[in-house]
């Protein structure tokens, strides 16, 4: 499974890549604004961090655009920023349609904001390359979301469906494991989350048991 980090903080990702080597960045206009940053200055640094590699950037066009002309039309002007760039687009008809018109030009998308099985199944009928079902937004309205995951990848597993399953908005651990167990490809969550999932107490009681005994031994 792969893991990407869901923020645009710089500093963060820098973090990330080098400790952890994250394996993408997804981002979205909450992200960008905590970055405290333009949208276009914080894209740009984030493209410089990642050039020479082919870990993927996903970049959110304006969330007011409801005509996939205009998506498509600032899609192509952010993807030509960056080879990293993957388009993110809302799931509506007119970002299905904008999917589709993208793929056609060889750009890769991302649909997000998806909240149900059928969603991804037409995401992934226009051709995109990721598709990203919320957890974290349905489990605080008190939804399972284990067999949605699930749900999702059976569909893309059955026809054979290009498309990626990027588990988006994870808050927890648990969230996590279980993206994993079904078969999802991605999972993409804030730095904190990931490190409270590699860590554990009883490692640094462990750790603690060890170093007195280190400490209590004759190195030679």
């Amino acid at each position: 499974m792969k893991l990407f980090l869901d923020s645009a903080k710089t500093d963060e990702i820098k973090w990330a890549l080098e400790m952890m080597d994250i394996d993408g960045v997804t981002t979205n206009p909450g992200h960008v604004k905590a970055s405290g940053k333009p949208f276009m200055s914080v894209i740009a640094e984030i493209a410089e961090i990642f050039a020479g590699t082919d870990k993927p950037i996903s970049v959110e066009v304006n969330p007011h655009l409801d005509d996939w002309n205009e998506m498509v039309k600032e899609g192509k002007k952010l993807a030509a920023i960056s080879p990293n760039f993957v388009i993110k687009l809302p799931a509506t008809d007119a970002g299905f349609k904008s999917v589709y018109e993208l793929a056609n030009d060889g750009i890769r998308s991302n649909l997000t904001l998806v909240f149900s099985a059928a969603q991804a199944l037409q995401a992934m009928r226009m051709g995109a390359h990721f598709v990203s079902p919320f957890v974290g937004w349905k489990e605080t309205n008190g939804e399972e979301t284990t067999h949605f995951i699930d749900e999702v990848t059976q569909i893309r597993n059955v026809f054979g469906f290009e498309t990626e399953i990027i588990v988006a908005a994870a808050r927890n651990t648990r969230q996590l494991v279980n993206s994993a167990v079904v078969g999802a490809d991605i999972i993409t969550a804030g730095l904190a989350v990931f490190k409270d999932g590699f860590s554990h107490p009883f490692t640094d009681v462990g750790l603690a048991k060890f170093q007195a005994f280190w400490d209590d031994t004759p190195y030679e």
